[in-house]
C-alpha cells in the first residue's frame, strides 16, 4: 500500500513540473492544429487551390474545421475556428478564436461536416467582427469563392464581394454559398489560450501576450498560402 501511495505521489509531482503541452492538450491547441492541417491540405490539391490573385490582397483569413451539418441546412451553433488578419505592417496576427453559427450552407448532399475557409477582402468586415458579432451576407457581401488558376472568368469577382467562402466536404473542395451565418469572437477560448481577459482588439493589431508554438505554425502556413504584398 505504501508503495502504491508513493507511486501516486511521485506521478503527481512529476505532472506539476511537466510543460503544459505534455501535461494536457487543450481544445484550443487541437483546434489550431486542425485549422493548420486544413490550410496545408487544401493548398496541396492540384488545380483546386484558392487562386493566388484572390489571396494576394486578402485582409484576413478564417478557418473553421469540422462545421457540423443538420439535415439539408445548417442552423444553430455548429463550428469553432480561428482567424488571422493582416496588420498595418503587412504581417499576420496571432490566431483569434471565433465561432460560426446559423445560416444555410450549400454543402454537397450527404456531407455531415465540412471545413470552412473565409477570405476577407476588406477591413470593414474585419472591423465589424472586432465589435463581437457579424452576420455574413447582411453586414457584408459574401460569395462562393472561385477555385483554381483559371476560375476568374467564371465568378462574380467583378461584383467586388467583401468575403469569399470555401468548403471541403467528402473529399471535395469548392466555393460555398453561405448566407446568414453569424461569426462571433470566442472570448472564452481566447482567454483560455492567451491568458485571462486577453484584449482581442490587441490580438487583431498583431500584439499578443504570447505566441504559442501551434499558433506560430498556423501563421507560417498562412504565409505559405498567401503571397506577400503591401496593402
Amino acid at each position: 500500500m505504501k508503495r502504491y501511495l508513493c507511486a501516486l505521489t511521485l506521478c503527481a509531482l512529476i505532472s506539476l513540473f511537466l510543460p503544459a503541452s505534455i501535461r494536457a492538450e487543450s481544445a484550443e491547441d487541437v483546434k489550431i492544429r486542425e485549422a493548420t492541417d486544413v490550410l496545408a491540405q487544401i493548398t496541396s490539391i492540384p488545380d483546386q487551390e484558392i487562386p493566388e490573385w484572390l489571396l494576394k490582397d486578402a485582409h484576413g483569413i478564417a478557418v473553421i474545421p469540422g462545421v457540423i451539418k443538420a439535415g439539408f441546412f445548417v442552423g444553430g451553433r455548429y463550428g469553432k475556428g480561428v482567424m488571422s488578419v493582416r496588420t498595418e505592417a503587412g504581417n499576420w496576427s496571432m490566431p483569434v478564436f471565433i465561432t460560426l453559427a446559423g445560416g444555410s450552407f450549400g454543402w454537397q448532399i450527404g456531407a455531415q461536416s465540412a471545413d470552412i475557409i473565409l477570405v476577407f477582402k476588406t477591413n470593414r468586415s474585419i472591423d465589424a467582427i472586432r465589435q463581437g458579432k457579424f452576420t455574413l451576407g447582411a453586414d457584408a457581401s459574401i460569395a462562393a469563392g472561385p477555385v483554381g488558376r483559371q476560375a476568374e472568368a467564371s465568378t462574380d469577382v467583378n461584383f467586388k464581394a467583401e468575403i469569399y467562402s470555401y468548403s471541403r466536404a467528402r473529399g471535395l473542395f469548392a466555393g460555398l454559398a453561405v448566407q446568414g451565418a453569424v461569426i462571433q469572437l470566442d472570448y472564452d477560448a481566447n482567454n483560455a489560450y492567451y491568458g485571462a481577459a486577453v484584449n482581442t482588439d490587441e490580438l487583431f493589431k498583431g500584439r499578443a501576450p504570447k505566441e504559442p508554438a501551434d499558433a506560430r505554425r498556423f501563421i507560417e502556413e498562412i504565409k505559405k498560402t498567401v503571397p506577400r504584398t503591401a496593402l
